[in-house]
């Protein structure tokens, strides 16, 4: 039984002190997401400490000790406002960047964009890591990877990196990659692979603090972010491939599929429905960490909605289904938000952008 990677991205935290609204909403979340089963890690995408000082990074080891699941911290350009990241490593007893892992079969691969740099939005990976990439993907063979990195490759700074990641990633196994840095939630589909930024922890300036949740079901990418202030149970999709996400031919549906959500918290009843038709019954199997279900597709359908139901609350996930395997999305400018969605609520997506990126303070 093959179970899909799923895993928690908590947006860049930028510590100061204990007393702050970010450490709190920080020690919100590892509470939350202890309540919980059925994700593989946690993913923290640098800016973790906003002054990189080592008073900072106690706050922040602090909060990733009380996790219960395994985590994966990586440097942001706020980490490096010390001038190097040896307060990074020491405070947090992280593994040297880049490094690997092989989570449900997926090859996660985690990058430092900042080290190699002068400090702050410079951007850069060395032709080390470059390297490694090409290295890593060539190797890959065929199997889905994921990347991890502080923003997009089109920040890299040194020269022809950003051209050359991002034809790496285009042309290689990724499927995703998730990103932090741009202080707002947003999605963007190339044709070939989803990036996904998920908005920070702290220096927030648009809509309410949470984290994301995202899965990569056999080469499908799902993603949605879960506001902290609402109850379990949290419905996310993982297969088909929304129309927006899907990235290959085979993504599209023709007559019948399986359909599959992943349930977090408790759910006394899980169903689904085509349209606005009856709600009807999906079960999970033992050993499976996803309920599911086998739909027949009828003529002309839109949507298709994932409904669990417990402890006084109910929460919902719906999608479009791709059904063209030619109208898949095209780039408009690999490695970049050039192919960002744009606002989708559903999915937490604002479309505002206020961020350092793009429209936001310079923080």
């Amino acid at each position: 039984m093959t179970l899909p990677l799923a895993f928690a991205h908590i947006g860049d935290l930028h510590l100061t002190i204990g007393e702050a609204d970010n450490a709190r909403d920080f020690a919100a979340i590892v509470a939350q997401l202890n309540e919980t089963d059925g994700l593989d890690f946690v993913f923290v995408p640098g800016d973790n400490a906003d002054n990189g000082t080592p008073e900072q990074y106690a706050l922040v080891r602090a909060g990733l000790d009380r996790l219960r699941l395994p985590v994966h911290v990586i440097t942001g350009d706020h980490d490096m406002e010390g001038g190097s990241l040896d307060a990074f490593y020491a405070g947090l007893n992280a593994p040297r960047l880049p490094h690997a892992v092989d989570v449900r079969g997926v090859r996660c691969l985690f990058l430092d964009m900042c080290g190699p740099g002068s400090g702050g939005p410079d951007f850069r990976l060395g032709p080390d890591q470059v390297d490694w990439l090409a290295a890593e993907l060539e190797a890959a063979k065929g199997r889905d990877c994921a990347l991890f990195l502080h923003s997009y490759p089109a920040d890299l700074k040194g020269e022809g990196e950003a051209a050359r990641v991002a034809d790496l990633v285009h042309r290689g196994p990724v499927r995703l990659v998730e990103m932090g840095h741009t202080h707002y939630n947003e999605l963007a589909n190339d044709g070939r692979t989803v990036y996904a930024a998920t908005r920070s922890t702290g220096q927030i300036e648009e809509g309410p603090v949470g984290y994301a949740v995202a899965a990569i079901d056999g080469g499908v990418v799902s993603w949605r972010f879960k506001e902290l202030a609402r109850p379990w149970p949290f419905v996310l999709i993982t297969a088909p491939a929304d129309r927006r996400l899907a990235h290959d031919a085979g993504h599209a549906i023709d007559g019948r599929f399986t359909l599959r959500a992943l349930v977090l918290g408790p759910a006394e009843r899980v169903e689904f429905r085509i349209d606005d038709g009856s709600w009807q019954a999906m079960a999970r199997e033992d050993g499976a960490r996803c309920h599911a279900a086998e739909v027949a597709w009828p003529a002309g359908a839109k949507t298709i909605a994932v409904r669990a139901t417990g402890a006084g609350a109910e929460d919902t996930d719906a999608i479009e289904p791709a059904t063209d395997p030619d109208g898949l999305p095209t780039s408009r400018g690999i490695g970049s938000d050039a192919d960002a969605l744009g606002a989708w609520e559903a999915r937490g997506l604002l479309g505002t952008q206020l961020g350092p990126n793009r429209n936001g303070r310079q923080w």
